[in-house]
């Protein structure tokens, strides 16, 4: 009695696991909240997300609305227990109803296909009935014929005076179901690894210097267990306008006190070493910051000379007594057109320009403002020229830095996830069976020709398929006939 009581339980348990209402409630739940989790954004600071639920709800009730989602978890969402949770209890749906429906789908598929009587073909399905005034063997070779031609593994069925053959395609597509199934765990699998395991971080990282260590949205340091070092920072902005067209940054991977990796990355082309990837994100200026300009000095008809200069740094064109002095700098240097005067109208390098004093035999000194962006504003008398090529130390790279070692999983699953779909729904389980007899007991009378079949999906493509099989079958036979 205990035991039976003890069976009627596990079966309760397992009949609740393997419950298709269970899979959707949970798939319900998972994706209404993972709306939520789309439109707040995760791990931002609470300003951010109050100005956004503001939207929804008021600029009076969205702090409220902020501090109930940030108590049930939405502001981090992806991490939470109770998330994760139904990521668990939705896996063990799905690998439950597997292991409860694959033992029956495994006896559909490997039952062997028999023959069917004649009468029971006219039942199915699909079913087709034509006569042929010819020999049973003739019509039975045509038939072979183009069954072999449609990739039909045939088998055969005789009596005295019939013969029936039958066959099956895409059997297996049966399974396209459960390779979505065990998708779509791989899936859950690596959400779960990545939520627990992995890590989205960021850095702003100057250009020069290095750091072992990245910083969460709460302000937490991100141990790398290597150091990266941003060599420089540039954006390219498209002609004749201040919109940036990339931006991108060198970075050098330092693992034991050695370079083992240097990389230039932009928006879609991060770095990655040991499973941690850098995704170049923003930009911005060092406050504060002094840097180290760099100029391209060429007298005319000479080769360029590369000079690194700090603020009030001199430099000599060589062979022409020019001499220059840095005596100023604008990250975005601009004119007014009412006024004429030179204003700065940015803190960020959109149009830098380096003001340089310069000393010319037989000239007054001067002060001319060379911009990076406009090479020809460096040109001076006599063809020579000075270009300014950077401003070294003074901005710095912001980098998304992130570890997901779930990712595997996901794209393994995302692949299976492709395969399975195609199976389930683009392959159909055909089975056909054609049956051939004299109407006429001694192998007299004309020949008739049953064909019954049924397809698990598409029946009217099978219907073609069948019509297509007598269509080839008729000619071949009338053909035989004529000679």
């Amino acid at each position: 009695m205990e035991e039976k009581e003890k069976k009627d339980i596990f079966e309760s348990v397992w009949s609740f696991l393997a419950s298709v209402k269970l899979a959707i409630g949970v798939f319900i739940i998972i994706a209404l909240s993972s709306i939520i989790g789309t439109i707040v954004e995760q791990q931002a600071e609470p300003a951010k997300n109050i100005a956004l639920l503001a939207k929804f709800f008021g600029d009076s009730a969205a702090p409220s609305v902020y501090n109930v989602f940030a108590k049930l978890g939405f502001m981090d969402m992806y991490r939470s227990w109770w998330f994760v949770s139904f990521l668990i209890i939705f896996s063990i749906n799905l690998i439950v109803c597997t292991i409860d429906k694959f033992p029956k789908t495994w006896r559909l598929v490997k039952n062997p296909l028999r023959p069917l009587p004649e009468n029971v073909l006219k039942t199915l399905p699909v079913k087709k009935e034509v006569k042929f005034k010819t020999h049973l063997n003739i019509a039975k070779d045509e038939f072979v014929n183009i069954l072999n031609s449609s990739r039909y593994k045939f088998l055969e069925s005789k009596e005295e005076n019939s013969v029936q053959l039958y066959s099956q395609k895409g059997k297996y597509a049966r399974f396209g179901f459960y390779i979505v199934h065990v998708s779509i765990i791989l899936i859950l699998v690596g959400a779960i690894i990545g939520a627990r395991f992995g890590f989205t971080g960021f850095l702003n990282l100057p250009e020069g210097q290095v750091s072992d260590m990245a910083f969460s949205q709460d302000g937490k340091t991100i141990p790398l267990e290597f150091s990266v070092r941003c060599n420089w920072y540039d954006t390219k902005y498209y002609e004749g306008t201040d919109t940036p067209m990339k931006f991108q940054s060198e970075l050098t991977v330092i693992d034991n006190g050695s370079e083992v990796m240097k990389k230039i990355i932009e928006v879609n082309s991060p770095l990655k070493y040991k499973g941690i990837t850098f995704f170049q994100s923003s930009y911005g200026m060092v406050p504060n910051a002094v840097g180290t300009f760099v100029l391209d000095i060429t007298p005319n008809g000479g080769q360029s000379t590369k000079v690194q200069l700090r603020p009030g740094g001199s430099f000599e064109v060589p062979g022409t007594g020019i001499r220059g002095t840095v005596v100023n700098f604008s990250p975005a240097l601009t004119q007014d057109r009412n006024t004429g005067a030179l204003t700065t109208y940015s803190d960020n390098m959109v149009n830098p320009g380096v003001a340089i004093q310069f000393s010319i035999p037989g000239m007054q000194p001067f002060t001319g403002w060379v911009l990076k962006r406009y090479p020809e504003t460096g040109a001076l008398p006599g063809g020579h020229s000075v270009k300014f090529a950077d401003y070294q130390g003074v901005e710095y790279t912001g980098l998304q830095v992130s570890k997901d070692p779930g990712v595997i999983f996901i794209y393994i699953g995302s692949i299976l996830m492709a395969i399975g779909l195609y199976v389930a729904f683009f392959i159909s389980h055909k089975k056909i069976w054609i049956n051939l007899a004299h109407e006429s007991q001694g192998g007299k009378g004309p020949v008739r020709v049953t064909v019954g079949g049924n397809t698990s999906r598409n029946r009217l493509a099978f219907e073609k398929e069948i019509e297509h099989i007598l269509s080839k079958a008729s000619e071949a036979i009338e053909g035989r006939s004529k000679k």
